[in-house]
């Protein structure tokens, strides 16, 4: 063996595709979060209520969630090809709409990737958020009412507030999730094209497992470990003063 100091941090460090996993890595984790959030809270609300057929709808949402991002990927690669067979592209063309590079151009191609992202969590988060919802007394609500509080002002005051813990929550596994991301950009895309979606995980993997460069893949983990762990504690002391505030 031969001790190399820091080169292999160098290493990481120079090369364009760990960079650019990196920047679309932090973009997914970032973009995801705040997504979810913003759809499943609203979506959970409206389901919260009781109507004719609401289990059924309640359960169509979370069915969305149940397949994993490797399936969804392979899936909506067809569904999103750049292709004039794509289903996308052929219900565009048979309009009279020319065919879209989904897949095959950079923004177009991180879009895709994050849409479905967003789209194949929203139920599962929604349904953790419902279950908050259904644990706040409605003793409440009938407070507001009587005191004139309109249906907005009871969702800023006492809805919000108790759902801080379950906000908590969601947006953690989120962002854990989101910057340790690998099977859907990379059934969907490889990464491509060029490096637009690729991932510090797939990084990882390709060039401390595939290429055989353990030392590189070691500290590529490394450096990974180290970011995730500050960008969860910054995530965390954030959450905990907004719950705080919220008590």
């Amino acid at each position: 063996m031969k001790f190399v100091g820091f080169d292999n941090y160098k290493k990481v460090f120079s090369d364009p595709s760990t960079l650019s996993g990196l920047g679309f890595t932090i973009l997914y984790a970032i973009v995801v979060m705040i997504g979810v959030t913003a759809l499943a809270i609203p979506l959970a609300v409206v389901l919260n209520r009781k109507f004719v057929g609401c289990n059924f709808v309640r359960s169509v949402f979370f069915f969305f969630s149940v397949p994993s991002l490797a399936i969804m990927g392979m899936v909506w690669k067809y569904i999103f090809s750049p292709m004039k067979t794509g289903v996308v592209n052929s219900i565009l063309t048979s309009l009279g709409f020319d065919p879209i590079p989904w897949l095959s151009n950079n923004s177009w191609a991180k879009f895709c990737v994050i849409f479905i992202a967003i789209w194949a969590q929203i139920g599962w988060h929604a349904t953790l958020y419902l279950a908050f919802l259904q644990a706040i007394p409605a003793d409440l609500y009938e407070q507001a009412t009587v005191d004139g509080a309109s249906k907005f002002q009871q969702f800023i005051h006492i809805t919000l507030p108790q759902l801080t813990p379950g906000i908590v929550t969601s947006t953690f596994l989120l962002m854990s999730g989101g910057l340790k991301v690998y099977d859907l950009p990379y059934t969907m895309t490889k990464g491509g094209p060029g490096y637009s979606t690729y991932t510090v995980t797939q990084s990882i993997i390709q060039q401390g497992i595939g290429q055989s460069q353990y030392g590189i893949g070691s500290a590529l983990a490394v450096l990974f470990f180290i970011a995730t762990g500050i960008v969860v504690f910054l995530q965390m002391s954030v959450s905990n003063l907004i719950s705080r505030r919220f008590q």
